[in-house]
């Protein structure tokens, strides 16, 4: 069985199985292999050959930049307490969330929705349930769609959520299933596990037999009425089935574009293969000279031609020109149209190579890319926030850390691709040795602190300020 089946066997019921198939659509655009496209059959009169289509493999390369310009090592995380930016920090640094996140963030572009799932482990368990305060740390999922099903929503959010992944026990493969939903408002999340066989859920089998499982519990009575579950996708429109909450690839409407810079590029690689140059020659003129033939029969710049040939030459180059300009034109204008459409502007892209523009030029150049940047934010801001109170949640519920779970919480995205930072500061400078800009308001911008914080900074930074003048003096 599926797991669509196995949840509607359970009483579930969750988006249609032909979503997932255009899921797949995607996937293999991101794999850069589609099927009856990069690899297809060409009849040449002769027989039937079998060819590759080259790739430039933008399916790949798109999500990878949208990823880099939204989650990278700049991004930045502030919780107003030490206490509680101390606890996040070491559960993100435990989980590779670095790392992970950026490519988390690749795949939701790619495939249209990922998840972080927080969950507990190491807690003590008994027949009445896990013994609060005893778990031993708190590890992330890292789940991409084809794993995520949505069994209730409202207004685009899910409420209610299965999640499955295939883990391996001494050479044995399993279907692990988290179920997320409400009892009474209250979430539960139900634990099972199946038997994985030819890519299909087969029997149930109990939690204590598997290997790794003996600790999670059937079910686990979280206690709240939050999700224990983070959505991420692409703030993009879901014009596929609109009435489903999970998001659309990136480059979801830009298929019949990526075909063509793909057939354009593949035409401009066979461009050289052939069009190198060849040699023509009659027979006569592969006889030996003193024991060594006159031409390498290895050499595959020769092509030995039939002795009845029309032509009274014996060696005929032919030198074929490469309409190389028409190809980069065409490669150029199918990039353009694939930037657009995936969000970037019209000159993201530039196959010449000749001038890199920087950054900073390039969004100057063209404001479609950051209107576009600024409300992917909106939903990773989203994201990232209230991934940081299921955290705290789990601590306090589950290892007592007594944290404050309504902490302030900021997220300071990577703007240097927008704007100069330099310039930026440079500028704020002026404004500050004008009295323009209070001293606070400069300190609270560019250090990413809280009003209060940065007010209550400031007088000790002017009594060491006074301590190094009165040692120079």
């Amino acid at each position: 069985m599926t797991i669509i089946d196995k949840l509607r066997e359970l009483g579930y019921a969750t988006v249609d199985a032909d979503f997932y198939r255009k899921v797949d659509e995607w996937k293999s655009w991101y794999a850069g292999d589609v099927k009856g496209f990069h690899r297809y059959r060409v009849r040449n009169g002769h027989g039937t050959l079998e060819c590759k289509r080259h790739t430039l493999n933008m399916g790949k390369k798109i999500p990878e930049d949208w990823a880099n310009l939204l989650m990278n090592e700049k991004v930045k995380i502030t919780l107003e307490g030490k206490a509680e930016q101390d606890f996040v920090d070491g559960v993100l640094e435990e989980n590779n969330f670095r790392v992970k996140a950026n490519e988390m963030q690749e795949l939701a572009f790619a495939l249209g929705t990922a998840a972080f799932i927080p969950r507990v482990v190491g807690m003590q368990a008994t027949e009445q349930g896990p013994v609060p305060g005893s778990a031993g740390g708190i590890v992330l999922d890292y789940v991409t769609v084809e794993n995520i099903f949505p069994l209730a929503w409202q207004n685009g959010v899910i409420t209610e959520c299965a999640f499955s992944s295939i883990v391996t026990r001494n050479g044995k493969d399993y279907c692990y299933l988290q179920i997320h939903h409400r009892v009474n408002g209250i979430y539960d999340i139900e634990n099972r596990i199946y038997a994985y066989r030819n890519g299909n859920a087969d029997e149930e089998l109990s939690l204590t037999d598997v290997p790794g499982f003996e600790r999670v519990p059937p079910v686990v009575h979280t206690g709240t009425d939050k999700r224990q579950f983070v959505i991420d996708r692409p703030n993009i429109a879901n014009n596929v089935d609109p009435g489903i909450p999970l998001g659309v690839s990136v480059y979801a409407n830009a298929i019949d574009v990526l075909r063509g810079a793909d057939v354009a590029f593949d035409s401009y690689v066979n461009e050289f293969v052939l069009g190198k140059k060849r040699i023509m020659v009659k027979p006569s003129a592969t006889n030996y000279l003193d024991g060594d033939p006159v031409f390498d029969s290895n050499d595959i710049v020769f092509y030995v031609l039939p002795e009845d040939t029309q032509d009274e030459s014996v060696i005929t180059p032919i030198d074929m020109s490469l309409r190389t300009a028409e190809h980069s034109t065409g490669i150029q204008d199918n990039l353009n149209l694939l930037s657009s459409k995936c969000g970037f502007g019209e000159v993201h892209y530039r196959f010449d190579g000749g001038n890199a523009a920087t950054a900073t030029q390039v969004v100057s150049e063209n404001s479609t890319l950051f209107r576009t940047l600024k409300k992917h934010e909106i939903i990773l801001e989203s994201v990232l926030k209230e991934l940081c109170r299921i955290i705290l949640r789990l601590g306090n519920t589950a290892m007592n850390r007594g944290l404050n779970e309504d902490v302030e919480i900021s997220v300071d995205f990577d703007d240097s691709i927008i704007e100069d930072k330099a310039a930026g500061f440079a500028r704020d400078m002026q404004l500050l040795s004008a009295g323009i800009l209070n001293d606070w308001e400069f300190r609270a911008k560019w250090l990413n602190e809280d009003e209060a914080t940065a007010k209550a900074a400031l007088p000790r930074m002017q009594d060491l300020t006074t301590e190094r003048q009165e040692e120079i003096e």
